[in-house]
């Protein structure tokens, strides 16, 4: 996967192909059904599939302070779609000149011109230009004129409702993650770095990696079944997302205990899937219950990571 900012640079390698302009947020199952066509369009036109995202959102510029948390960061999306075959992703710089252009403007000058583009495929609510005003009519005369072959994809629906980005971050932000899974083509992650907390965990017996500078969306307050992923490995892990109140603390922090692990990690890059809630965050009536509940805790997050690598690998 080759993950492209500058068009200035691009590769000669990867013009002639099929493009799909969006923002992919999240690389959901909608997403997943455009790079099926988009794959097969790239093929038949003897090119490459190249999709082409904004980092930031559009809306980030535009409206910021209606900008919801991302779902993906810019490495993970390209990630992502390299498992569903993509061979480069544009991560195009957005500023105030890209949103200025009108719909032409940016299929003349970034899809015929830049990409040399010989095909397009978009789903159903694809729109682009200055204030959104081009739409799937907008591109199809567009194409036309330019001898462009173009697909648009319908929508994806899973238990009669369209799966869409902001159906997935609803039900994540709601603790949801085991549904969200069911929409999404990866189990939901976040990033951030290792930072130094108080330390009770360890004095309980669990030590904690607080988990600090999450750039995307957190999931709802609870305590999750995990996977944690640093210095090269992977482990089951216990994530508690928001405070501590038996200790009358009120700052919401992420804390995975990473089940079974010895190692050093502040200052350390840590990502954590989310794959079940597993209970509400509450108060306790002492540091012992605590304790009890935590054991449950980390005996059914090391269950549950169990069953889901089981199904990941199609076990019996």
């Amino acid at each position: 996967m080759k993950i492209i900012r500058d068009l200035a640079q691009w590769p000669a390698e990867l013009r002639q192909g099929a493009v799909s302009v969006g923002n992919f947020d999240g690389v959901h199952l909608g997403h997943a059904r455009i790079v099926d066509v988009l794959l097969a369009k790239a093929h038949a036109v003897g090119g490459p599939a190249v999709v082409f995202t904004f980092d930031p959102h559009p809306v980030r510029l535009l409206r910021p302070a209606e900008a919801p948390p991302p779902l993906t960061w810019t490495a993970r999306k390209a990630e992502l779609l390299a498992e569903l075959g993509i061979e480069a992703m544009v991560a195009y710089p957005t500023d105030e000149a890209l949103l200025a252009l009108s719909p032409a403007e940016f299929f003349s000058r970034i899809v015929l011109e830049k990409l040399a583009a010989r095909a397009m495929v978009e789903g159903q609510n694809f729109f682009f230009g200055r204030d959104r005003i081009g739409n799937v009519d907008t591109l199809r005369q567009l194409t036309a004129a330019a001898g462009l072959e173009l697909e648009i994809v319908p929508p994806v629906v899973v238990d009669g409702e369209v799966v869409s980005s902001s159906r997935v971050r609803r039900l994540i932000g709601q603790g949801h993650v085991d549904q969200a899974r069911r929409l999404l083509t990866q189990p939901y992650r976040v990033r951030g770095m290792v930072t130094h907390g108080a330390g009770r965990g360890a004095r309980l017996g669990f030590p904690t990696a607080n988990v600090d500078a999450v750039d995307t969306l957190l999931p709802g307050t609870g305590v999750y079944a995990g996977r944690a992923y640093a210095l090269g490995q992977v482990w089951p892990a216990a994530v508690n997302v928001g405070a501590n109140p038996t200790f009358g603390e009120h700052a919401f922090k992420v804390e995975a205990h990473l089940i079974g692990a010895d190692v050093e990690l502040y200052g350390q890059p840590l990502e954590v899937d989310f794959l079940r809630r597993l209970r509400d965050v509450h108060p306790f009536a002492g540091v012992e219950a605590l304790r009890e509940q935590l054991e449950r805790d980390v005996e059914a997050a090391r269950r549950y990571c169990q069953q889901e690598a089981c199904r990941e690998a199609s076990c019996s």
